[in-house]
């Protein structure tokens, strides 16, 4: 990514687990609140796994996950994920499967909500 377009469309990716096991996770409330562009926070940990969500509008840096699938559900909203031979368009309530070593590029055109389950340990930009 650019300097530039770091510069008009911030990332923030908080890796930090907000809600601890038996607390209630509330997804509306964040999506409610959220007022940056590009966002997504780490809800939760599933046995290796980690739940996030993401408040996206714009698009994110072509990237790929050598060692971790990743699959992405739409909450609101609708995300396009750039493959390298075609486009997965996912209004709400379609998730999608990115497999591991696949270079994919995520994009909404709206402001979008999605949930993310992938590795704890996945470095969220890509390796």
């Amino acid at each position: 990514m650019s300097d530039s377009a770091a510069h008009e469309y911030p990332y923030v990716t908080l890796l930090n687990v907000l809600y601890p096991q038996l607390e209630v996770v509330n997804v509306r409330g964040l999506i409610d609140g959220c007022t940056h562009r590009w966002w997504n926070q780490t809800l939760c940990k599933v046995n290796d796994s980690v739940v996030r969500l993401g408040v996206v509008r714009g698009e994110y840096h072509w990237h790929q996950h050598d060692d971790e699938d990743e699959f992405f559900f739409v909450v609101e909203g609708r995300l396009l994920i750039d493959l390298e031979d075609r486009t997965v368009e996912l209004p709400a309530g379609k998730g999608f499967v990115v497999p591991k070593g696949v270079r994919h590029r995520p994009r909404a055109p709206e402001r979008t909500a999605i949930l993310m389950v992938e590795g704890a340990g996945i470095v969220p930009t890509g390796d």
